[in-house]
């Protein structure tokens, strides 16, 4: 089955074309026909299109004043090419939505009610359910309703959290008028690292207990047991947690009033700021890149503190997380930090000896963007690098719901 994975943001739409088997015998087995980006929608949008086989075409200025015409014109450009139209046809497409709320604890065909129980959820995810449902409008126009469509959450596989690990110490009323728990975020790509792990491991997925850390600009830590989400660090919303680009994490949520009374302004707009002007960015003063930051380690002591800081915090979590998992068959990294900065994981990885777990800074510093083991042979706990693939995950759940 040939499923296009829309992954629609702000200003953007990634997609891929993948011929997905939901009984393929790896994740790696399903092919990718086409991948693409179409960013900055408005007047400057571009299109980044590669087919199979091929090599990646140059960044084309286009037309796309909105999702619907990006959409428009990436099926246009899939069709293009008369001899590849037999293997570029859709036979279902798979939305990546983000929020399913306490509504959908796994993924589901899309129709006009699953449509409106989606939006419904916008309040949860401002930022970004409102352009996923922009995306399903455009594709259902474009396609017409015979096409099958799938939405894929984001939150589906923390949906498995126990109530200890879900549950805010608030008011219990209010939480339940308000719908207040912790969903946890980054499932796909969670999701992604336990099969591969699984696969690796030549383990079935119900035998499985990892830690998973998804490190980049968004970063996340998930404890998985018995192939189930037990706990994760993002919780009501994306900002709880680890150490982000440009997000704090976790903080003493009295500095929101403080800080709202201090500067004279309303608690939405330190919302922003912890948001956008903080993490990596708000320690360095300099960048939200970790690659300019671990550049400038030595020389530049904010720098140097937002480096520690989220390799700090990352340990902190990974720590936890061993312990409320009573141990773990191994640890994960994915993520553009996770899989392509082997001495932010070798900081992370630092005085872990303890429980088992050592990097091999050969292996370590060789595994950058590839897959691969980075712990010691004589390990107890293991260590390894699994790129991330949400779109994968998106496409096998699709063909799973249709085949």
């Amino acid at each position: 089955m040939n499923v296009l994975v829309l992954n629609c943001g702000s200003s953007s739409v990634k997609f891929q074309l993948i011929e997905a088997g939901a009984d393929s015998a790896t994740v790696q087995d399903d092919r990718k026909v086409a991948m693409g980006l179409v960013e900055r929608l408005g007047s400057d949008a571009t299109l980044k299109l590669k087919f199979a086989g091929e090599p990646a075409g140059p960044v084309e200025k286009i037309t796309a004043p909105d999702h619907e015409a990006a959409v428009r014109l990436i099926i246009q450009r899939l069709h293009s090419d008369s001899s590849g139209a037999g293997e570029r046809r859709v036979d279902a497409v798979g939305h990546r939505v983000v929020h399913g709320g306490d509504v959908f604890t796994g993924s589901v065909a899309l129709d006009d009610k699953v449509l409106a129980e989606i939006e419904s959820l916008n309040d949860l995810a401002p930022l970004h359910n409102p352009v996923a449902v922009s995306g399903i409008h455009a594709a259902r126009k474009i396609f017409g309703a015979a096409m099958r469509m799938a939405a894929i959450f984001d939150t589906a596989f923390h949906a498995t959290l126990p109530a200890t690990a879900a549950t805010y110490a608030i008011d219990d009323a209010l939480a339940k008028k308000h719908r207040i728990r912790r969903y946890g975020f980054h499932g796909m790509a969670h999701r992604y690292s336990l099969l591969r792990y699984a696969e690796l491991s030549g383990q079935a997925e119900r035998e499985v207990n990892i830690v998973t850390l998804h490190l980049g600009n968004g970063s996340s830590a998930c404890a998985i047991r018995a192939g189930r989400s037990v706990d994760t660090s993002m919780g009501f919303t994306p900002l709880e947690g680890l150490v982000m680009g440009t997000r704090s994490g976790d903080l003493d949520p009295a500095l929101v009033d403080y800080l709202a009374r201090k500067e004279n302004v309303q608690a939405a707009e330190v919302e922003r700021w912890l948001n956008h002007r903080s993490g990596l960015l708000g320690l360095s003063g300099i960048s939200q890149d970790m690659r300019e930051l671990l550049a400038r380690y030595e020389s530049h002591p904010r720098a140097r503190l937002a480096v520690d800081v989220f390799c700090y915090r990352a340990r902190k979590y990974l720590g936890a997380y061993l312990a409320a998992l009573g141990g773990a068959q191994a640890v994960i990294f994915s993520g553009g930090i996770g899989e392509n900065a082997p001495a932010v994981r070798q900081k992370i990885c630092a005085g872990m000896e303890w429980c088992g777990l050592g990097l091999d800074s050969q292996k370590n510093a060789a595994a950058v963007g590839v897959e691969g083991p980075i712990s010691k042979t004589d390990a107890n706990i293991r260590a390894y690098v699994i790129p991330s693939d949400e779109e994968a995950i998106i496409a096998r759940e699709t063909a799973r719901l249709f085949q």
